[in-house]
């Protein structure tokens, strides 16, 4: 399926959010939040959050620094 994820299109084979994630090699233990068309969802929550075709993924990781 096509997804748009921070802005640019990907085609991936991943039905869920963390596999998403998997697929686009973040590394299971790290810090990012995600959103899915716009709504925040939790990281407990990933592994049966399922994507769609078209859907709007953002995934965000915190920055360090002062």
């Amino acid at each position: 399926m096509r997804i748009l994820v921070n802005g640019e299109h990907h085609d991936v084979t991943a039905a869920s959010l963390a596999a998403l994630l998997d697929e686009l090699g973040y590394d299971a233990t790290a810090r990012v939040a995600t959103a899915v068309d716009g709504s925040f969802v939790a990281a407990g929550r990933r592994a049966t959050h399922p994507l769609h075709d078209g859907a709007q993924v953002e995934i965000l990781a915190p920055m360090q620094g002062g």
